[in-house]
């Protein structure tokens, strides 16, 4: 049985597989397509309401020193481009949101998980 700090990071890891991917943005933000029912204000939310806790007990959590820096790095990176945009439609395809999705794609590599585009 997994325990319940592994399960809140594989939510978490879930919510960056989501910013990692451009196609699943366009499809499930801007244009509302299913089957996922998502938008970026609600993953924003779900984004810092599950990474604080899990950054500021990372441990408890068996993440590596390496994983923490990254991780905390995007955390960071996130916020800041966050607190600016909140509209997909006009960021999605500035060189600031490249950086945010692939920075994403950096931090599920650091933790063995697949990204979209290698599925």
């Amino acid at each position: 049985m997994k325990s319940k700090n592994h399960q809140a990071l594989i939510s978490f890891l879930k919510i960056i597989e989501g910013i990692s991917s451009k196609e699943y943005q366009k499809r499930v933000w801007i244009e509302g397509s299913g089957p996922e029912c998502d938008d970026f204000d609600e993953t924003v939310n779900c984004f810092f309401d599950n990474g604080r806790p899990i950054l500021e007990n990372f441990k408890h959590y068996d993440i590596t020193e390496d994983q923490y820096s990254i991780l905390n790095f995007f955390f960071n990176m996130f916020e800041a481009f966050s607190d600016e945009h909140d509209w997909p439609a006009e960021f999605i395809d500035t060189p600031e949101w490249a950086k945010i999705t692939e920075m994403a794609k950096e931090v599920l590599k650091a933790f063995h998980w697949k990204t979209p585009d290698q599925n």
